[in-house]
């Protein structure tokens, strides 16, 4: 039975991740939430409250739906631990970091405008795919989290 709820849970975030992160966020988080100081570290906090509540507006119907049996502590913990996470990455300077200690950081730089210039008007960029791989990642032991505590 865990395989089954880990299974639709997983789907339910994924699908929430997504209208969360480019629907609902406003254009002032996304382009605020990684300034340095309070000032990014709130709309980070506005973006990241709104996702969590997307997220959960998703999954509390699935689960009726599909009639998972899920205990509020592993909703909690489950997305809990992706907010934080999410939060994390969503400052950028610290994906950054962790692109360039691993290795990915020209990988990160991959598409992004040359300074002075806005040329490159699509989000297809490394850093973007570095971005919503980290939340996948983060999604599946948030799901694992939900199914099984």
């Amino acid at each position: 039975m865990h395989a089954v709820t880990f299974a639709a849970v997983f789907i339910a975030l994924y699908v929430a991740h997504s209208l969360g992160d480019h629907w609902v966020q406003t254009s002032h988080q996304s382009a605020h939430k990684g300034r340095p100081g309070w000032f990014g570290r709130l709309a980070d906090a506005r973006h990241v409250a709104t996702l969590t509540l997307t997220k959960l507006a998703v999954l509390i119907p699935a689960a009726a739906l599909l009639e998972l049996h899920l205990c509020v502590l592993g909703v909690v913990a489950g997305l809990g631990i992706d907010a934080v996470t999410h939060f994390w990455a969503d400052r950028r300077t610290t994906l950054a970091w962790q692109a360039k200690v691993t290795g990915k950081g020209e990988f990160y730089r991959l598409g992004a405008p040359r300074a002075g210039y806005d040329d490159n008007p699509h989000i297809g960029t490394g850093a973007y795919a570095l971005d919503q791989s980290f939340h996948h990642l983060w999604l599946l032991v948030a799901a694992l989290l939900i199914a099984t505590v």
